[in-house]
């Protein structure tokens, strides 16, 4: 139990993985060759940059998106070619200035961009993706040789259809898929998640985490291969506590007077600031002064996310009512 464990897992928790991968997603994954168990994904955007990255070497993140995909390619010295995500396009790429962008780095004879950050449902924005949008993304990687990263931890949170890009035909010759057990079972600060990908990539991936950490503590992942056997009444259940607290987020974010979109999915509500609030940053600096109750200003995730904010759903119900009872009571309007 206290030894050393491999840094590829324990074979049944990598079986676990695939068997939940086909389960859920459909997706068929060879599970000595196509899965390697992470210290928690956030690990896995570090591990997946020094595989694939040079330093020079371009990058597409999204704005909004998740800082560290940013802040991670900054640190191995890749070039942030950051891609805006906009309400109008509900909040996808849009491939016609992605294919420009290609041309133009390609006649300039820039250095290649060799590595895309996605993330569905998105995070701050709780769009969801479509099969349609998947097929996209791998097209496009596929015709100009770049990696597309999917960052998939909240495919199971208020979603009724969770997907994975890897189910996109010929998805694993130009795809990595990043999954948590933080997200869809609950499992914060354990530590847990993987990443799956065509054998070629994961051994490259491998190379690099081998010389960082170490294998996870034998009873963790004991636990996750457990955790991942849940049934549907399991994820049912949980979706049903998360559905209580988006209808408080939502009754705080109305009482601000945001606009947000009720078909958002995920473990956050994304919303857009009263032109009278001048900026998210300027009513989270209010909220945050005048009611004590924090709530993210949406300049954090980058520039496209300046008249936003957040609010997450891991808080308990009795703190989203007490900070509702704050918002309606303090707030000076």
């Amino acid at each position: 139990m206290h030894g050393c464990q491999p840094y590829t897992g324990m074979p049944e928790l990598r079986r676990g993985y695939a068997a939940w991968y086909e389960q859920w997603y459909g997706v068929t994954l060879d599970a000595d060759r196509e899965v390697l168990p992470l210290i928690g994904s956030k690990e896995g955007i570090l591990h997946v940059s020094m595989a694939f990255l040079n330093p020079g070497e371009g990058v597409l993140v999204p704005n909004p998106g998740y800082p560290t995909y940013s802040s991670v390619s900054r640190l191995v010295g890749a070039e942030l070619i950051p891609y805006t995500l906009e309400v109008s396009r509900g909040w996808q790429p849009d491939f016609e200035a992605l294919e420009r962008l290609v041309a133009e780095r390609e006649a300039a004879l820039c250095a290649p961009i060799k590595l895309m950050w996605v993330n569905y449902p998105n995070m701050p924005t709780g769009a969801d993706a479509s099969d349609e949008l998947l097929e996209r993304l791998v097209d496009f990687g596929r015709r100009h040789g770049i990696v597309i990263c999917h960052d998939n931890p909240y495919s199971f949170i208020l979603n009724d259809h969770p997907r994975s890009i890897l189910a996109v035909k010929g998805a694993k010759e130009v795809c990595i898929e990043l999954n948590s057990m933080s997200k869809a079972h609950n499992m914060p600060g354990w530590r847990m998640a993987m990443l799956a990908s065509n054998a070629q990539f994961v051994e490259w991936i491998l190379r690099v985490k081998s010389n960082v950490d170490s294998g996870q503590f034998r009873p963790m992942q004991s636990a996750v291969v457990e955790a991942l056997k849940a049934p549907r009444e399991w994820y049912d259940g949980m979706n049903a506590v998360y559905r209580r607290r988006r209808v408080l987020a939502e009754r705080i974010m109305d009482a601000l007077g945001c606009q947000y979109d009720q078909r958002q999915v995920g473990l956050f509500l994304w919303g857009r600031v009263p032109v009278s609030a001048q900026s998210g940053e300027a009513l989270a600096d209010r909220v945050l002064q005048q009611a004590h109750v924090f709530i993210t200003p949406g300049f954090i995730f980058g520039s496209a996310g300046d008249q936003y904010v957040r609010i997450s759903l891991c808080c308990p119900e009795e703190a989203l009512e007490e900070a509702l009872e704050r918002v309606n009571t303090r707030i000076e309007k």
